[in-house]
């Protein structure tokens, strides 16, 4: 079993009572942007264990009654055709699998904002067509020239008057999408401003969950923020504005302390008054007071560290790219006191690698014992460490060979012969499948396949960069996997 750190159930009931308290607040409705991810919060999951990805959506349901759902996608992303690296997915079919993941949950999703929206932006009309020939409704909000210094222009009729109305029917309109810079703060102020035209009582809010404002700034749960941000150029600081006001030290991102002057004119400029005296205020963030063990969660958070860093470090040899974002991790892993070595299958995975002069892998199952896997000419390292993991976690001696012959070689045929494939080695996919045809007759082969939720959560390292189809299925099988910057050969084609 996995060490738990944190206190899912107290967090679901404090973060949502905040939330309707903050609701109650200003009489109306309440425009509640989403920092971070929403139902898939996998890194709130890796350094906060107890914390699963689902967390926030749980909570949520609880106010679903009064509760809808808008997404704000920025017309830049789209054009660009920007990729979700955790799902390895395109924003605007992300937009699609969050709309179907909150339908799943029973949330209701009131409509799409595409912001940024410019004339000669193609991507974004024929994105908004598509919506709209699935039912959905779409607003448009465009960019404005001196946003967000020109306070006159952006709180009038040429500014956030320009954009869309956004009809809503509930009271908590939660903004999310599928990434930063969306415009999601931006859709917020521009509603508060429409609202506020029409007499209607509104005001806004953060969901916040990264940085924790009541850690200590170098606590490694808010330094693990920084490496997952390292691109962005955030930087966690002590909130200068909540000091000032309370008398209190708490942790904020420089992003939001460097724009809180100006949302403060915003506010002002729209409502009459500010309801915040600090960027801190205006968040709901119960995750601080709901870590139950502050050492595991303190454990996880530096291993998440080690993980940024050698994600960086793969996505800079693919891209060809200089070290910036790796550098500013390794100054973060300096400042907690930890390197590479620290991650226990990195050290098997590499003396393996050496010996056999070929690339190799490891796992650390959930009781610590350290797995590893060779190549070899029927299995590459992964699907071999794949097998020996679910041996190890049923219990079955490692001389039994869990896949049938006969389901191997048609398998092998079918790549060689058939599908063009000059490498025979059967990758992970394969490998399951192959143990789910074996597990028909062959009672260890069903024990091992059993053992796959066991999975979850732990952590792989493999000597050279992983395949499309190898990352992409350690990943749903929940495997925190990590690899070298090494490529398995010198082509200079590679297939993501």
């Amino acid at each position: 079993m996995h060490a738990i750190g944190f206190d899912r159930e107290k967090y679901l009931a404090l973060q949502s009572h905040h939330i309707d308290a903050r609701r109650r607040q200003f009489g109306g409705k309440l425009y509640l942007e989403l920092g971070g991810k929403l139902f898939d919060d996998l890194h709130a999951s890796r350094v906060l264990p107890g914390f699963t990805p689902d967390t926030k959506i749980a909570m949520l349901e609880q106010l679903k009654d009064d509760l809808e759902i808008v997404v704000v996608v920025s017309a830049r992303d789209l054009a660009r055709n920007k990729v979700r690296a955790d799902h390895g997915i395109s924003y605007d079919e992300d937009v699609l699998r969050l709309i179907d993941g909150f339908r799943s949950r029973g949330l209701y999703v009131g409509s799409v904002v595409i912001s940024r929206v410019t004339e000669d932006n193609g991507h974004a009309r024929a994105f908004k067509r598509k919506l709209e020939k699935l039912g959905l409704k779409v607003y448009r909000h465009y960019p404005i020239r001196g946003y967000p210094n020109d306070i006159p222009l952006i709180v009038s009729e040429h500014g956030y008057g320009r954009n869309d109305y956004v009809e809503t029917s509930r009271d908590v309109v939660v903004l999310t999408g599928p990434g930063p810079g969306s415009g999601k703060m931006a859709t917020c102020l521009s509603q508060l401003y429409h609202d506020h035209v029409r007499g209607i009582p509104s005001g806004y809010a953060k969901f916040e969950t990264f940085p924790i404002w009541n850690l200590p700034l170098d606590h490694p749960v808010n330094i693990a923020y920084e490496a997952a941000t390292a691109d962005l150029d955030d930087v966690n600081m002590i909130d200068p504005f909540h000091l000032a006001a309370h008398g209190v030290q708490a942790v904020n991102y420089n992003r939001d302390v460097e724009i809180f002057p100006v949302l403060n004119l915003l506010f002002e400029r729209i409502l009459g008054e500010s309801p915040y005296k600090s960027p801190t205020d205006m968040g709901v963030n119960m995750v601080g007071s709901c870590i139950s063990d502050d050492a595991v969660c303190r454990a996880a958070s530096r291993q998440e560290v080690i993980r940024r860093w050698y994600a960086a470090l793969v996505e800079e040899r693919r891209d060809q790219l200089e070290p910036e974002e790796s550098d500013r991790i390794a100054l973060l892993m300096s400042s907690l006191g930890v390197s590479a070595t620290d991650r226990a299958v990195v050290g098997p995975t590499l003396k393996l690698a050496r010996r056999t002069q070929a690339p190799a892998a490891a796992i650390e199952l959930p009781d610590g014992r350290i797995v590893t896997g060779k190549t070899s000419p029927l299995l590459g390292a992964c699907s071999a460490m794949l097998l020996d993991a679910l041996k190890a976690l049923a219990g079955i001696d490692d001389a039994v060979k869990l896949l049938a012959p006969e389901a191997i070689e048609p398998i092998q045929e079918l790549k060689t012969r058939h599908l063009g494939s000059r490498n025979p080695r059967l990758h992970t996919d394969e490998v399951l499948i192959a143990l789910a045809v074996s597990a028909n007759a062959d009672p260890h082969a069903k024990r091992a396949l059993a053992e796959l939720q066991h999975l979850r959560g732990c952590d792989a390292h493999s000597s050279v960069i992983l395949g499309s189809v190898d990352s992409g299925i350690l990943r749903n099988l929940g495997v925190l996997v990590t690899s070298e910057p090494v490529y398995q050969t010198k082509n200079l084609y590679r297939k993501r």
